[in-house]
């Protein structure tokens, strides 16, 4: 309330206002707050250190006049395309009233504090989809942009190699004047003309195991496109198929994330969610040289991948293959958890292994549960794909 009426005093005295003056914005829990414990959805946290300062992204936010409401729930360490947390509860997914349903993770409080209006927009993070998942089942746009735009000093990390902050909000414009701001990095103002727009849609993957509801909104979205003037090409892709192979033995979040929380880890298992707990340990005895491979496989796909890309402007796919799930079967089985939770992190999180960029975007038919369309670009593509992101959202409306 401080900030909000400092806010309106600045309106009144003529001063020179920044580009997010008076919006309410939240933070997701990982992020550094002067004076506050950084918990990233985890009890363990408790009793350390408070933050000295700011994140730099959170001092970007206050400077350009946000509002910041506080801190949003997530899944524990950020490990999670679910949202579920079982020590602070989980954020029901509002676009069922009725029938409590997941929010998607690991931004869960950052989409819900968006979807029912309480901000503007959610400043996130997104290691394997955990911008674009949330957004996706609660009908919102999100935005993951090359990893290396925004700074990640302040933040609680998974993986330094994956994460990377974004962006949830209501729409594409939203997102690319909260991103301008936290990248200080300028989008462009004008949508793309989709008849000079070449998509991919790769058929390897991402098409798998698709709900009928996804593949009715996804064939709608790709029908429209396509009518639009778009050229939209079915390719194979087949090395998106490798990527689980290529991550083996434990994958960047398992490796990376024990390593930086180890202690944590050891200092006080029982506070931790045996979910959680259960993946972070894969990384345990990984050896140096393992983790070198991980390193260069990675490079050497990114290489072959943006080989594949060549000649095309953007990649289309359902960002994730279902719809929002019932929450209760998932907080009742390992076994339905872990399920859904691969389903929700495969599309997304392929990009991030690409160091892409990716916007979320909802697809679905009017009075329908949300669908998201992902639409995909190579990294430092940022600002061509808003463009084309800006299009597609005229068009889905």
């Amino acid at each position: 309330m401080a900030q909000a009426r400092a806010a309106d005093a600045a309106s009144l005295s003529g001063a020179p206002l920044g580009a997010l003056h008076g919006l309410p914005i939240t933070l997701k829990d990982n992020f550094d707050v002067a004076g506050q414990t950084t918990m990233s959805g985890t009890l363990v946290c408790q009793g350390e250190s408070f933050a000295t300062q700011d994140a730099p992204v959170v001092q970007r936010l206050r400077k350009a006049g946000a509002v910041l409401l506080g801190k949003t729930n997530m899944s524990e360490f950020a490990f999670s395309g679910v949202g579920i947390n079982p020590h602070y509860g989980t954020p029901l997914n509002p676009c069922d009233a009725h029938l409590p349903r997941v929010p998607g993770g690991s931004s869960a409080g950052a989409a819900v504090s968006v979807a029912l209006g309480l901000a503007f927009a959610a400043l996130g993070t997104d290691t394997g989809g955990s911008i674009r998942i949330p957004s996706a089942l609660c009908g919102l746009v999100g935005f993951k942009g090359t990893q290396s735009r925004i700074p990640l000093k302040g933040v609680m990390e998974l993986s330094r190699s994956l994460d990377t902050v974004g962006v949830i909000a209501r729409n594409v414009r939203a997102c690319m004047n909260v991103d301008a701001v936290v990248s200080q990095m300028t989008m462009p103002v004008q949508s793309a003309d989709l008849r000079q727009v070449r998509f991919a849609v790769p058929q390897t993957l991402m098409l798998d195991d698709m709900e009928p509801a996804v593949v009715d909104a996804f064939e709608r979205a790709l029908t429209l496109i396509s009518a639009a003037g778009a050229e939209v090409v079915d390719i194979p892709f087949t090395s998106l198929g490798d990527i689980a192979t290529l991550s083996s033995p434990g994958g960047f979040s398992p490796v990376e994330g024990y390593a930086a929380h180890h202690a944590r880890l050891a200092r006080a298992p029982s506070l931790i969610d045996p979910r959680v707990m259960a993946r972070m340990t894969l990384g345990r005895d990984v050896s140096a040289l393992d983790y070198i491979g991980l390193l260069d496989r990675r490079r050497a796909w990114i290489f072959e991948a943006e080989e594949v890309m060549q000649g095309f402007d953007a990649m289309l796919s359902p960002t994730v293959p279902i719809c929002a799930p019932e929450l209760a079967p998932l907080l009742a089985s390992d076994e339905a958890f872990f399920k859904v939770n691969r389903l929700l992190l495969r599309n997304p999180s392929a990009i991030n292994y690409l160091d892409g960029c990716a916007f979320s975007l909802p697809c679905q038919p009017e009075n329908a549960l949300p669908v998201g369309l992902m639409v995909s670009g190579l990294r430092g593509q940022d600002s061509q794909l808003a463009s084309i992101a800006l299009a597609l959202e005229a068009l889905l409306a």
